[in-house]
């Protein structure tokens, strides 16, 4: 018999082992999740939408008919989406007020990808309104807590994914990221997060669900192979809406490959001119040291492209495809945005994507193609730029607040927590946290890791190597 902490004590891929070698059922493992999350969610509010009861149906499923494992090496698992990709009949609420009582009419094309995988999906996780700021905190569902400590915020937007995953629910769980929504909560929450390259794996069949091609999905894990395994479970065969980045046959299966001499940049300064805590400093130091070690060439560097025109006309795009999904929506309703459950922030970008025009458009597409051919020659001379994920250590709940009456002090404060991540949505790079410092109040700080346009291997690679020599402690056991 599974008993719990064995479970909780084992990455995705040796739970998948078990269970296909029948050292313990897909029911154990399935039960063991459901009992965690009814142990530790009430504290963090990770999971939104609870699907036990049809999990351990379909558990006991797989256990009757041993056939539905050959699917894939990860089938049996059970598993959580985050609450911006639909599972058909479940509430898809978005994180918003607005989709109450939403339920889905069909799977997102990577849900689809997890259960043809044979994954077992057991409930959907906590995410702001749409996705559309970096913490976890919706009128909607409330705050998600941060399993390191219930005082500060998971992260976001995959803060519920994040926080479930930390407090060992699963040991892996569905994230998207458009501007850092994975490598965020992996940041604050002590885990390990890879965004792909654009390309690379299943999205939605239009320009606006994937946000021009900035906002892909993949998962927050505790450990670097498993996030090679699922990336196996979600990379697509051929071309789709953008081009495709060249892979190995199995993510998994190169993981443990030397990724060789490796040229590393270091980026220090803040590209928003912000200032930057002393603990994500270190937290970048004691990363390149460690890479030096480990034989890698290490320089600091003045990032080769300006920030700010990028973001600033990655904002026009997501403002434009704000309104784009939400409009349609409030027709549905005969709601006026006036009158409608938005929160602050989402209002205001939903007003303004609503005035953007088609040369605005262009125009930004422009820019970021520019910044793209910039990095592209950035990375003839270094194979990898390492950087802060977050410019401050996890802010506490309710210092972020997407529905504040004074959106300039939240702009003000969005502005200086992050910065550092969204110019690889709007390049389409790979770009990981990996959890590598720890401040003395015992959070985890995160560091970036971002490779050229196709380089998830190589990032995944060198990611295995640091891990190894550098291992962190896999969730919280303080809950």
């Amino acid at each position: 018999m599974l008993t719990l902490s064995e479970y909780m004590d084992m990455d995705a891929v040796a739970l998948a082992r078990g269970i296909r070698s029948k050292e313990f059922s897909c029911a154990e493992v399935t039960a063991c999740a459901i009992q965690r999350a009814q142990n530790t969610n009430p504290a963090i509010n990770a999971i939104v939408t609870d699907n036990y009861v049809s999990a351990a149906e379909q558990a006991r499923k797989i256990d009757a008919d041993s056939s539905l494992l050959a699917k894939s090496q990860l089938a049996g698992l059970p598993f959580l989406i985050k609450d911006l990709s639909m599972v058909k009949g479940l509430q898809a609420g978005f994180g918003s007020a607005l989709f109450a009582q939403h339920i889905a009419q069909r799977n997102s094309h990577i849900v689809q990808k997890y259960l043809d995988a044979g994954l077992v999906i057991m409930g959907t996780t906590n995410t702001p309104e749409k996705g559309l700021t970096i913490t976890t905190e919706p009128l909607a569902n409330g705050a998600c807590r941060n399993p390191w400590n219930t005082e500060h915020s998971s992260g976001g937007s995959s803060g519920g994914a994040a926080a479930a995953v930390a407090a060992a629910i699963t040991p892996v769980a569905h994230a998207t990221d458009g501007g850092g929504s994975i490598r965020i909560p992996a940041s604050v929450c002590g885990l390990f997060g890879l965004k792909p390259s654009r390309g690379l794996t299943a999205v939605e069949n239009s320009l606006g669900e994937s946000w021009s091609g900035m906002s892909v999905g993949h998962v927050v894990s505790q450990t670097v192979g498993d996030s090679a395994a699922f990336l196996d479970l979600i990379s697509i065969d051929e071309p789709n809406l953008y081009p495709m980045p060249p892979s190995p046959p199995s993510f998994y299966e190169a993981v443990n490959q030397e990724p060789g001499q490796l040229r590393i940049a270091v980026q220090l300064a803040h590209p928003l001119d912000q200032r930057i805590d002393a603990d994500c400093i270190d937290a970048v130091h004691k990363a390149a040291q460690l890479c030096e070690s480990l034989g890698h060439s290490i320089e600091e560097v003045i990032h080769p492209v300006a920030y700010q025109p990028v973001i600033s006309a990655m904002a026009r795009i997501i403002n434009l495809h704000v309104y784009q999904a939400l409009q349609g929506r409030l027709d549905e309703l005969n709601l006026s945005l006036e009158d409608s459950p938005l929160e602050a922030s989402t209002r205001l970008m939903v007003k303004s994507g609503s005035k953007l025009s088609a040369a605005d458009y262009l125009a930004a597409r422009d820019l970021l193609k520019d910044a793209e051919r910039q990095m592209t020659r950035f990375h003839h001379r270094y194979d990898v730029v390492i950087s802060p994920v977050l410019s401050k250590t996890p802010a506490r709940i309710g210092w972020l607040d997407m529905n504040s009456d004074d959106m300039k002090q939240y702009t003000a404060r969005f502005k200086a927590y992050g910065g550092f991540t969204a110019l690889y949505n709007g390049t389409g790079q790979p770009s990981m946290s990996m959890p590598l410092h720890w401040t003395a109040d015992k959070l985890p700080v995160g560091v970036m890791f971002t490779g050229a346009w196709g380089a998830d291997s190589l990032l995944l690679r060198l990611a295995r190597q640091i891990e190894q020599a550098s291992p962190w402690p896999r969730y919280s056991d303080s809950l």
